[in-house]
């Protein structure tokens, strides 16, 4: 075990974990506000809306996300159709092609567990909120989308972990994200004992501190269930 190599190699995959982290953020970001109007249309009783979205979310889930990476990078840069038209600067990028994968990707996911969430939302609090003659735009914004985002939190935090592990696949389309940037290094010195278990270091800290944060995003969101406090 060579430790001073493992050391050594520290900054440079550091370098690769904040390119890691800009890749799920972002995915993360545009995912949820992809998941949103496609969890409220997955709900709706019309077939013309939650047809189409059942059938994206099913071949978002039904497939290797390895797979859909390969058919945007790959793919679709062998498409007339796309070199030209003003797409083409978008997809012929690797990082572009695997933000658009993973936001694809995170926001079927992400729409199936909201999905379920709204379906979870108590039945009076529904009830109230049509008694107060909220509309239902209204009552989507205030009452039932925040709820439901409550009950999603803790399945949601196991997406955003499994996002953050799928991240490791913009390696294979050139991309030095934190697996790229340990391959790189293992070409060089013939160590990839010593480079992926530092890299595996790394997604152990970023998972620990996904996990702190949604500890207390759940902790501030749900008031109702902290322990009461005793005055003196």
């Amino acid at each position: 075990m060579d430790f001073q190599l493992m050391i050594d190699s520290i900054p440079q995959l550091l370098e690769g974990a904040w390119m890691t982290v800009k890749l799920v953020a972002l995915a993360l970001a545009l995912g949820i506000c992809l998941a949103i109007p496609l969890a409220l249309a997955r709900v709706s009783k019309n077939p013309f809306l939650w047809m189409p979205v059942y059938g994206f979310i099913f071949v978002f889930r039904g497939t290797p996300l390895l797979v859909q990476i390969f058919i945007v990078y790959y793919g679709l840069g062998q498409s007339e159709a796309v070199r030209e038209s003003i797409f083409w600067p978008f997809f012929k990028e690797a990082y572009w092609c695997a933000i658009f994968t993973f936001t694809l990707n995170t926001s079927a996911y992400t729409a199936e567990i909201l999905r379920g969430a709204i379906q979870a939302v108590p039945h009076g609090e529904v009830e109230a909120a049509r008694a107060l003659g909220m509309p239902r735009l209204l009552m989507l914004r205030r009452v039932v989308v925040p709820r439901a985002f409550r009950l999603a939190l803790p399945a949601y935090g196991n997406e955003i972990i499994l996002m953050l592990k799928g991240s490791a696949l913009a390696s294979t389309i050139t991309l030095l994200d934190l697996t790229g940037v340990a391959r790189v290094i293992v070409a060089r010195t013939f160590a990839p004992y010593e480079l992926f278990i530092m890299a595996a270091i790394m997604y152990l800290a970023l998972t620990l501190l996904i996990v702190r944060a949604l500890k207390y995003a759940e902790w501030r969101l749900s008031p109702h269930l902290r322990p009461p406090r005793h005055s003196k």
